[in-house]
């Protein structure tokens, strides 16, 4: 445990001065009220994760279960009870708080006349349209009253997984934070498209926290934990602490919970788990009642070690948030010097192309059998790339013209798959 605090504060100061790189449930949710905001504090009153009260940049994401009434539209008793958690816990003027909140959607049903979120997007971009003002508004009076000013950053992948708009992702966020306001993340469900989605704000947060080089991760829904079974059977019990996928390999990780405002549960928690762990970042799951002693450290919830190093690489993103729009076949040549010698992608490897891309769009690289090996950003449209193929780039130079003197996918767009 002292190896892994001191580790955590190295990255600490390595944070303050170096910034991103461009390159490389289960089971019935229980209810959550406001009034219970911090029910374990009497029954663990001692600090059990020394390491969490170390972090100094946190991003917390909220579920929409935790903020909305099950028939849609937000209840401001629980916003304020979340805001009183997190005021405080900046209030000393030592932590930042980035935090990643569902519920645009959710908060736009009520006031369109839906009773269930819609499954068709642009009925969910009409009620995120709505949703989302009445989401920041909120946040905005509540926040207020203890003086601190809230900034919207609305994401989508696209945001993100190219090298500029990374970089100003970030640099936005950051900046916000050194200005002493309080950024609230979410997805732009307004625009995005399938194609551009995260698909759910528990991988958006993990992804978040990856930018913004966070110290922990704190997802709040309105589950108390991971369990070992279904919470509502007798003898299960919760799972305290996770050390890597190997411990939590046997449980049966249920779906979304029975409100039916928000997209994950248990299955999307775990996995944003994940990647935050392999990224180097710490986090704790638990329910939104209990934010509270999550965050001063006592024994709530699920803790899950990290698994991975820190690094500044946006190709996380481009693992974990891209949704290829085709892909290449690659000859044996070509996935030896991808995945071994980490080189770039030449059209002298590529053997097929399918899909319909512009330049800039992530495709994915498969072998001879089909096997997706790496992802990468394209620099071609994919109808300049068939008279490419199995041609080496001083021919194709010579024939087309110097701008086809390039890789295919440079290496610093390019990620290999587990």
């Amino acid at each position: 445990m002292a190896t892994e605090m001191a580790t955590v504060q190295q990255d600490m100061n390595r944070q303050d001065a170096t910034p991103p790189a461009e390159t490389p449930q289960t089971g019935t949710p229980s209810s959550v009220t406001p009034s219970s905001v911090t029910p374990q504090s009497a029954l663990s009153p001692a600090v059990a994760r020394p390491f969490v009260t170390e972090a100094r940049r946190i991003v917390v994401k909220v579920g929409s279960s935790s903020l909305t009434t099950a028939a849609g539209g937000l209840d401001a008793d629980r916003v304020d009870a979340l805001v009183d958690v997190l005021a405080k816990v900046r209030s000393g003027g030592e932590k930042e708080i980035v935090l990643v909140s569902s519920g645009a959607i959710a908060a736009g049903l009520a006031p369109l006349g839906l009773t269930r979120r819609p499954k068709d997007l642009a009925r969910q971009q009409a009620a995120a349209s709505v949703g989302q003002g009445l989401l920041v508004a909120r946040y905005t009076a509540s926040f207020a009253r203890y003086g601190v000013r809230v900034g919207q950053v609305l994401l989508t992948t696209d945001d993100t997984s190219r090298r500029a708009h990374y970089r100003n992702a970030y640099r936005t966020l950051d900046q916000l934070l050194a200005m002493g306001a309080l950024p609230v993340v979410n997805e732009n469900d307004t625009v995005a498209t399938d194609e551009i989605r995260f698909g759910d704000n528990d991988r958006l947060a993990a992804l978040v926290a990856h930018l913004v080089r966070a110290d922990l991760l704190v997802l709040l829904s309105d589950v108390d934990g991971l369990y070992d079974g279904d919470p509502a059977k007798p003898g299960t019990s919760r799972i305290a602490e996770v050390g890597g996928p190997q411990d939590i390999a046997h449980v049966e990780i249920g779906s979304a919970g029975k409100a039916g405002v928000g997209t994950g549960g248990m299955v999307t928690k775990v996995e944003a788990a994940r990647i935050a762990a392999a990224a180097g970042i710490p986090v704790v799951l638990t329910s939104a009642s209990r934010a509270a002693d999550a965050l001063a450290g006592r024994d709530t919830g699920t803790y899950f070690h990290r698994t991975g190093r820190r690094s500044a690489d946006r190709l996380l993103w481009l693992a974990h948030a891209s949704t290829p729009q085709g892909h290449l076949g690659l000859d044996d040549g070509a996935v030896r010097a991808v995945l071994e010698g980490k080189k770039s992608l030449l059209a002298a490897g590529v053997t097929a192309v399918e899909g319909d891309f512009v330049a800039g769009d992530p495709v994915e690289l498969r072998d001879a059998t089909g096997r997706p090996v790496a992802r990468g950003l394209v620099n071609f449209d994919a109808k300049e790339l068939p008279r490419m193929l199995g041609r080496s780039t001083r021919e194709l130079a010579r024939e087309l013209g110097p701008e086809y003197e390039r890789e295919v996918v440079h290496r610093d767009d390019l990620v290999v798959l587990g």
